[in-house]
């Protein structure tokens, strides 16, 4: 902690501020809000109700307004702070509102109504938070199922990305044949071509094979990915060809050797392939959409999209949901960066 301390307040000019101490300062603090500041507003915003939503200018942190309970009343009435014609100011209740007019009582005097407009009064707030917006589609929406249907998706495409990658990356790197670099160019070259170019035809493929409206229609067109095997076949040129012409000395076959030694040499690599599989497959929305029509088998991503009518959008519901889709890949982060931080840095080392 002290050490963590004494580098945020470490200067170049000793004890005085040097010119490049605050220009550094403004440009950390200028990308911090930067980073961090859309999640955080987005965080606050997913504990307001929709009228607190729609109010403007917005604010930060939830504001809800204070009720009171007023004898002669059924239900709570709200507060709000009166500036009254003799200029002093009193917390009043108000009972209705006709146009600009509000009719407004004193809590501890009932019976005395009194008429104000209603640019004469604020209401009076305190920070409240609608937790409704996190139990409400848990309860009564399918997003339960939803969850359950982008963990299946995302565990399998990773574990089955993790295998054919790897395997790729292997041949790639530790067999020598004639058209090697060529076809590792032409794998590299994908990345070049997005998804919508070539999603008709992919549909087809996955309607004709009969994985249309599966699970497994959304993994299987998914798992190769050239970042992946560009990736992993980069770390494996690092693992010395030694190691696997002894392990064919002492007659291992080619399978032991990919999933003794190289595997577990490439483990750095493996998980920083792991955590991008994670993240593709947790945020994708396009492909699911194009593949899955039951909504029994939505994942999150789609599933967020129901919270949109035609009419009607329940924006508090889908802030509050779309925090909860986030909480599983900040947490691979957080867990896990050091792997992010080892596995690049040994890529493309020879």
């Amino acid at each position: 902690m002290n050490g963590a301390v004494a580098f945020l307040t470490r200067r170049r000019g000793g004890r005085g501020w040097h010119w490049t101490d605050i220009v550094t300062w403004l440009w950390l603090a200028g990308g911090l809000v930067v980073m961090f500041g859309p999640a955080l507003w987005l965080v606050g915003s997913s504990f307001k109700t929709p009228a607190q939503l729609a109010e403007f200018p917005p604010t930060l942190l939830p504001y809800a307004g204070r009720l009171a309970t007023v004898a002669g009343y059924d239900k709570p009435l709200a507060l709000y702070k009166v500036t009254l014609p003799d200029g002093s100011s009193r917390v009043m209740a108000e009972i209705r509102r006709v146009g600009i007019v509000a009719q407004m009582v004193d809590p501890e005097a009932p019976k005395d109504v009194v008429k104000v407009n209603i640019a004469n009064r604020a209401p009076v707030r305190q920070i409240g938070f609608a937790t409704e917006n996190y139990t409400e589609p848990f309860v009564h929406f399918d997003f339960l199922l939803y969850l359950r249907n982008s963990m299946f998706v995302t565990g399998m495409a990773t574990l089955i990305t993790l295998l054919t990658n790897s395997m790729a990356a292997f041949a790639l790197s530790k067999y020598r044949f004639r058209g090697r670099e060529a076809v590792m160019l032409l794998i590299v070259g994908t990345l070049m071509v997005p998804l919508s170019v070539i999603l008709v035809p992919l549909y087809s493929v996955v309607s004709a094979v009969g994985l249309f409206d599966s699970l497994w229609g959304v993994i299987l067109p998914t798992v190769a990915t050239p970042t992946g095997v560009f990736l992993l076949r980069q770390y494996m040129l690092t693992i010395p060809d030694e190691l696997l012409d002894a392990a064919r000395m002492d007659n291992a076959s080619e399978w032991q050797i990919y999933w003794r030694i190289v595997l577990p040499l490439a483990a750095p690599a493996l998980a920083v392939l792991a955590i991008f599989s994670v993240v593709w497959r947790w945020n994708d929305f396009l492909w699911p959409l194009v593949v899955l029509s039951r909504k029994e088998l939505y994942t999150l991503q789609v599933g967020l999209n129901t919270y949109a009518g035609q009419l009607n959008v329940q924006w508090h519901f889908i802030l509050a949901m779309t925090v909860v889709t986030m909480i599983p890949v900040v947490l691979v982060f957080v867990f896990l960066q050091r792997y992010i931080t080892s596995g690049i840095a040994g890529t493309g080392l020879k």
